[in-house]
């Protein structure tokens, strides 16, 4: 089978993308054709694969970006069989003469978005997509009237932990915005400096937090490391004392697992997080929940765990025993290929190759 996959907001090496479905594509002898913007972000494209570079969507100024990537799909779809896309983006971008396609639903965007106008747009041209496409969710979701396959965003769980835990040393993963509880993270490193703990941020950051982030780490509070390709930030995550997800109460998290959740699991890194229902439900007593906007609260359950060390260590085996048990990729990559080959109409190839071939992520 021959698949085109196709982004032109994110990052080529995000996790979900490249390193779960690509290479669970590649692993079961499959094809793969990738449209994303490799120069925007100085990535150079894995050798197994057929790169197509576009300009990334950013912001407000993506007529560009959207006119490149119609024309690159429309090129890297031309022998496809089957086309899978990432962004609602590229649902106005879609060539005319395509082979099957398949929209792969990371988040809701309509409620992220402000005023009345945008999310009715956005909720008209998912209701589109869903009569003309097929549909893969990352998590369930009652917006749409049809049941869709849920392929969620599970991460690579390590068979053993092997790093010494760094009793002086926190982590938050990922996007940092308002929503996203960037002030409470700075707040909690402004907190926990008199104790000799540091904070490591590792993830790009809105716009308007950026000057924030940068004062904290001029002023020694904190290291901002910006954006890092997901295995290498699970590698530096790894020993840490804990693993922060101080995310708010706003509808887009509502229903949503913060993946970072599953990736500290996955590393053994105890887990604070903010009351959120799936996080709750997922960390089923393995890690610490603390109030919304409630940096002091953090703050103390980081210092709680820094004070019990055997608490620590029943935390972290069995949040990691959880993840392997529930939450490994591997075991979800086969009914992803599956899918795509019953799309496209193409038997599987081969069976799936050995797992321990698969980039961690």
């Amino acid at each position: 089978m021959k698949v085109c996959v196709g982004t032109v907001t994110r990052h080529p090496e995000d996790a979900r993308i490249m390193h779960r479905q690509i290479r669970a594509l590649l692993d079961a002898g499959h094809e793969v054709t990738y449209v994303a913007p490799f120069t925007h972000c100085n990535v150079t494209p894995a050798p197994e694969l057929r790169a197509i570079d576009v300009p990334r969507a950013v912001g407000l100024h993506r007529a560009r970006a959207l006119r490149a990537a119609r024309t690159a799909l429309r090129r890297g779809a031309k022998d496809a069989d089957l086309l899978l896309v990432h962004d609602l983006d590229l649902l106005l971008a879609l060539p005319r003469r395509r082979p099957p396609t398949v929209w792969d639903v990371h988040e809701d965007m309509a409620a992220r978005l402000d005023g009345r106008t945008l999310p009715r747009l956005v909720r008209r041209l998912e209701a589109r997509a869903e009569r003309r496409l097929h549909l893969i969710l990352a998590e369930e979701s009652s917006r749409f009237g049809l049941d869709h396959p849920v392929v969620p965003n599970h991460t690579y769980v390590p068979d053993t932990l092997a790093k010494r835990p760094d009793e002086n040393r926190i982590v938050a993963i990922g996007r940092l915005g308002e929503t996203r509880g960037a002030a409470d993270l700075i707040e909690v490193a402004r907190l926990l400096r008199p104790y000799g703990i540091r904070l490591d941020l590792i993830g790009p950051a809105d716009p308007h937090i950026r000057p924030l982030l940068r004062d904290a780490q001029r002023s020694g509070l904190l290291d901002w490391f910006g954006y890092v390709p997901n295995r290498h930030a699970l590698r530096m995550a790894e020993g840490a004392l804990a693993g922060l997800s101080l995310l708010h109460d706003v509808p887009a998290h509502q229903d949503s697992l913060p993946t970072k959740v599953i990736e500290y699991l996955a590393r053994g890194v105890p887990v604070i997080s903010t009351p959120l229902p799936r996080a709750v439900e997922t960390l089923n007593g393995n890690g610490v929940i603390v109030p919304f906007g409630d940096p002091e609260a953090a703050a103390q359950a980081v210092l709680d765990l820094k004070a019990d060390p055997a608490r620590r260590a029943t935390i972290s085996a069995q949040g990691h025993a959880e993840a392997r048990a529930r939450y490994h990729w591997p075991d979800r990559a086969g009914a992803f290929v599956a899918h795509l080959e019953t799309w496209a109409g193409a038997p599987s190839l081969v069976a799936s190759r050995s797992h321990r071939r698969a980039v961690p992520a």
